[in-house]
């Protein structure tokens, strides 16, 4: 390993033998000198990897010599070592972007640990990160084992979504495979509880928050006392993605709560999203609302009744209230809300689904780009919080803010990156997404699929007399056995929805109070 190279400057350097000595023995290589002018010279010579510079020096002074160090190595780190504690000199020092500051006289740890903080953080912070996942490695399989409700699996799900974001930029492959690992073994799971208990949940009092219920359960206290509230539905958003750009959200607006609710299968946004704004499940709103709902056969767009549907809602519960519905699926449609944004402020409620979350996961299954910048959970993630950041999205949060409204965040479902296929065959008339099919005489692997050959029992519409749906477990994608290897190879590592998974099922939602 080559020796970490410090450059000392300091015009009583020979009173520092002591310290240097220190350091030498750490294995740290120690350059001194006694003048700015000296240290300018030796950095436009040598590649130093810290340097450790004294504020008060005759002729060219500390911050002199600071600055003209950062023209010549902008991204070398300097540690100022002063004997002044002026507010004026450390604000200067810390305005022209010194790594730390240290007051004299200093002691050979205290440097030790600056020098640590500034160059060995990563290491350190990666290393601390792995021996605290291998600990918990344990635990977490334990209580896989152990856990017997939603609530306990949404616990699970978010130690291992905080395990994923704490390892995600540590260099041990190896952890990250044990790590992903353990969050198959944690879907497949997962896929047995809910073929055991979905069904159940509509029968029994005991069940998650789920779609069709979070809106008469969660956001419709929140309307009571006509606190003016903006409500975003983005589509298709990951637990983890919401926590990659939750600090940006948290300048301008403080939690008052987070939880997780239960998409309803299909995880696809036409049955999830109208469940949430009807509060009805799919075969209730093919039955009452036969003019609003498509089935996955019929022609036509299937979220095009968002606002009707909600409109139906908020009658049934007796909400006398002002609101606006507003669906956000372009650049330019977004911008435009931005500029007439305050026409919002005297609605008890607008409602804002905005739906590029959805299109980058389509995106990445069409464009060559965003399979690239897209190839895996962290580069997803990354790549939205890069969009949220220039968003009008978080323009209009801004503007919220500065308007006194209330924010709740939340999403239809989530989203997965398939890996493997399973065969499926069904007639002309079988749905087309990947991750579930609806249709008759369905040929399909049983172990890799959760089955409801009788839709109604999880209330969801009954195309004929003998169509089923069935929904993909895990990373799985369905493929037809015609021209399989090019389907494989198109879909392979792209993001899909509507089936049962972690990443599918348990999504957040948001409760927020502007600052």
């Amino acid at each position: 390993m080559t020796a970490i190279k410090i450059l000392w400057v300091d015009d009583e350097i020979d009173l520092l033998k002591p310290h240097v000595l220190f350091l030498e023995q750490k294995n740290y290589e120690v350059t001194t000198c006694q003048s700015g002018s000296e240290a300018i010279e030796l950095v436009e010579k040598d590649n130093f990897d810290i340097v450790l510079l004294d504020e008060n020096m005759p002729g060219i002074t500390g911050l002199e010599t600071l600055s003209e160090i950062k023209q010549r190595r902008d991204t070398l780190p300097v540690i100022m070592i002063t004997k002044s504690e002026e507010e004026l000199i450390m604000e200067e020092a810390i305005g022209s972007k010194i790594a730390d500051y240290l007051i004299k006289p200093v002691n050979p740890n205290q440097i030790l640990l600056s020098l640590k903080k500034n160059l060995d953080t990563s290491r350190l912070v990666s290393e601390k990160a792995t021996l605290n996942y291998q600990q918990e490695f344990r635990k977490i399989a334990m209580d896989m084992a152990m856990v017997r409700t939603f609530d306990e699996w949404v616990d699970l799900y978010q130690k291992l979504v905080y395990w994923e974001l704490e390892l995600e930029n540590i260099e041990d492959q190896g952890m990250h495979e044990i790590l992903e690992s353990q969050k198959a073994e944690a879907n497949n799971q997962f896929f047995k509880f809910v073929e055991r208990h979905y069904p159940q949940w509509f029968k029994n009092t005991e069940k998650p928050i789920m779609s069709h219920t979070l809106f008469k359960e969660r956001i419709a206290p929140h309307l009571k006392d006509k606190t003016p509230t903006l409500l975003i539905v983005i589509d298709n958003l990951r637990y983890d993605q919401w926590k990659a750009f939750e600090p940006i959200i948290g300048n301008y607006y403080k939690k008052e709560s987070e939880e997780a609710y239960c998409s309803i299968l299909p995880t696809a946004t036409q049955y999830a999203r109208n469940s949430i704004f009807s509060g009805l499940m799919p075969s209730d709103m093919e039955a009452r609302y036969p003019n609003l709902w498509l089935n996955d056969t019929e022609e036509g767009g299937k979220n095009m009744n968002e606002d009707k549907f909600l409109e139906a809602q908020l009658k049934r519960l007796g909400l006398e209230i002002k609101w606006e519905y507003h669906k956000i699926t372009n650049l330019r449609a977004g911008k435009k809300l931005v500029e007439n944004f305050n026409s919002l402020k005297n609605n008890d409620l607008t409602v804002l689904v905005y739906n590029f979350v959805d299109m980058l996961s389509h995106s990445k299954t069409e464009m060559e780009v965003i399979k690239e910048l897209a190839s895996n959970d962290k580069s997803y993630r990354s790549l939205t919080e890069s969009w949220f950041k220039n968003s009008p999205l978080l323009e209009m949060i801004q503007k919220a803010q500065q308007m006194g409204l209330k924010l709740l965040i939340t999403t239809d479902h989530g989203t997965i990156n398939v890996k493997n296929p399973s065969k499926v065959i069904g007639d002309k008339n079988t749905s087309l997404n990947l991750r579930y099919k609806t249709g008759r005489s369905l040929t399909y692997e049983n172990k890799d699929v959760l089955a409801a050959t009788d839709p109604k029992e999880i209330h969801l519409p009954t195309i004929n007399m003998s169509s089923s749906f069935i929904f993909a477990k895990g990373d799985l994608f369905f493929a037809y056995p015609n021209n399989y290897n090019h389907y494989v190879g198109y879909y392979r590592n792209t993001y899909q929805h509507g089936g049962v998974s972690l990443e599918e099922m348990i999504i957040p939602f948001v409760v927020m109070n502007p600052k």
